[in-house]
């Protein structure tokens, strides 16, 4: 099996790739049937050097390989007719502007299989970059808190090597007596807690957070039964929370009233109640004056995200008021942190992390006869539709 590591062609350029340099030898080693060759990019976060070394062949032409692994779209005119390709194509929630993308591909014979729904047979993603979201998205939830404040002034992390480079900046850091909210205990959530930890922020619990004051900065890492309950007042478990969504109502205006810092990194799912909303953050208790939203669902459930921001402009202001976006610095403003791309801005790390469990779960199906059927579900067209676990795409495909 003849795998290709692609350059990245999308606009703006990503640096992060599927494989490291390490992890194409790991995968060489492991499998005496694998073969790699890796398209040469000036982009990319390893350079064709570091590949070259690693005894890994570089080259450019990639019609030779089997198996074609990127990491964000390919443009419809750099798709290689009847190959396996591995990328995230936005497509699977119906995004519309990446259908002219779904079409191409069915209409060149491709086995696209997105690493998105990469899962094992619960359900659970296997490979994901969420991990590193969480650690660039809190650091640059304190960055901004620091602008915002005129307390310190720390580098974008786009300007540091690696996690270690990040913990250091911060611990250099004297932060002021702040309350800092973190919701989420997945690996969005617990990759910033990481960096919580890391800079040397004290853990409390929900009690002490509500009805404590303090003397430093605390933070308190909280989960779904912790800001919603169920309208009926009944305690069944995360599990119905899950199940059952729509019969619970949130609680968090109880954190939002002595909170500074609010760092979202949950996975919110359809019909949850949102956490605020832009009524809630009208009311004179609301007294969050930075919102670091790593999970950015926009126009969703932290109603302060009115829109994703970029790597280059990570931060805006929302004035709850007009509902609008205003300066950062406004008076009165609800400051936003809501980089849609964050594991993009630590791409030796989180390519790193991304690869080591692409080798893990997903290469060794090509040489085990797929048997726990990791291809299986990921495989969303072959031979030119859809496939039967992605049939429900069909309508979008006509564009009906």
């Amino acid at each position: 099996m003849h795998f290709g590591i692609i350059q990245e062609r999308k606009s703006p350029p990503d640096r992060r790739v599927v494989l490291s340099p390490r992890a194409c030898q790991t995968v060489l080693k492991s499998f005496k049937q694998a073969k790699i060759s890796v398209e040469p990019s000036h982009i990319r976060v390893f350079s064709d050097q570091e590949y070259s070394d690693a005894g890994i062949c570089v080259a450019a032409d990639m019609e030779e390989c089997d198996v074609l692994l990127g990491v964000k779209e390919v443009p419809v005119e750099s798709l290689i007719p009847n190959k396996k390709y591995f990328f995230f194509s936005h497509t699977i929630k119906k995004q519309p502007y990446n259908r002219k993308l779904l079409l191409a591909i069915l209409e060149k014979n491709i086995e696209l299989y997105d690493h998105e729904v990469i899962t094992n047979s619960k359900g659970i993603r296997l490979v994901a970059f969420g991990r590193y979201a969480g650690i660039v998205g809190a650091y640059n939830g304190i960055r901004a808190f620091g602008l915002r404040s005129g307390e310190f002034l720390l580098p974008k992390a786009t300007e540091i090597r690696d996690r270690e480079g990040l913990i250091e900046q911060l611990k250099a850091v004297q932060m002021p007596v702040i309350k800092i909210l973190l919701t989420g205990k997945g690996r969005v959530g617990n990759g910033a807690k990481e960096i919580l930890d890391g800079m040397g922020l004290r853990e409390v619990d929900v009690e002490e957070y509500l009805y404590s004051d303090f003397q430093e900065a605390v933070y308190c890492q909280i989960d779904v039964l912790d800001y919603n309950q169920r309208k009926d007042g009944k305690i069944l478990g995360e599990g119905d929370f899950f199940q059952n969504a729509q019969d619970y109502e949130s609680t968090f205006m109880r954190f939002a009233a002595v909170t500074d810092l609010y760092m979202a990194g949950h996975f919110y799912g359809q019909g949850a109640p949102y956490l605020f909303t832009r009524e809630d953050a009208k009311k004179p208790e609301f007294n969050i004056s930075l919102v670091a939203d790593i999970s950015c669902d926009v126009d969703g459930p932290v109603a302060s995200t009115i829109r994703a921001s970029s790597i280059e402009n990570p931060v805006y202001g929302y004035d709850p008021m007009n509902e609008t976006e205003v300066d950062f610095n406004a008076p009165d403003s609800i400051g936003v942190m809501a980089v849609d791309n964050l594991p993009a801005e630590l791409p030796r790390d989180s390519s790193s992390g991304f690869g080591e469990a692409f080798v893990r779960h997903v290469i060794p199906a090509f040489f085990n006869g797929d048997q726990n059927g990791i291809l299986e579900r990921a495989l969303m067209t072959k031979d030119g539709k859809l496939s039967p676990r992605f049939a429900y795409l069909q309508e979008y495909v006509d564009g009906v």
